[in-house]
């Protein structure tokens, strides 16, 4: 097997677990908020989406290649969909203002990582940069 093509392959393996904690963990975090100044700020969907945003730069930095940022993105999606389709009783997202800006910001924010994550350059391996000897110009 190719070099790259083991990586791509070791990038999605790796994205499907991520996603599916950043699903669970976001649901659990979204519903989040405090108190100030008499006014309920919800910090947890920010928070949750951020997770989102940081898994994904990760993935992509950790594979360089974009595919893993996509598949999170998907898998994260679905996953929370699956959560929010549950019966009445035993649904964990609301269709509340929260809860759609937990769903409809996975992805949004899998939108907006995949175009930075696509301007990134992956060049080579800091251990390489470090062992060329500095060129005189």
């Amino acid at each position: 097997m190719k070099r790259g093509v083991a990586g791509a392959a070791r990038g999605i393996a790796t994205a499907v677990p991520a996603a599916l904690f950043v699903a669970a963990a976001g649901t659990a975090l979204h519903r989040q908020s405090a108190l100030w100044s008499g006014v309920e700020v919800p910090w947890g969907v920010a928070a949750a989406l951020v997770l989102l945003a940081s898994v994904q730069l990760w993935l992509a930095a950790w594979t360089r290649s974009i595919a893993p940022t996509a598949v999170a993105g998907v898998v994260s999606y679905a996953a929370v969909g699956v959560l929010s389709s549950a019966g009445a009783a035993k649904q964990l997202v609301l269709g509340d203002a929260v809860g759609n800006v937990w769903v409809f910001g996975i992805g949004a924010v899998t939108m907006i990582m995949l175009v930075v994550v696509s301007r990134l350059r992956f060049g080579k391996p800091a251990a390489a940069v470090a062992a060329e000897p500095l060129s005189r110009r």
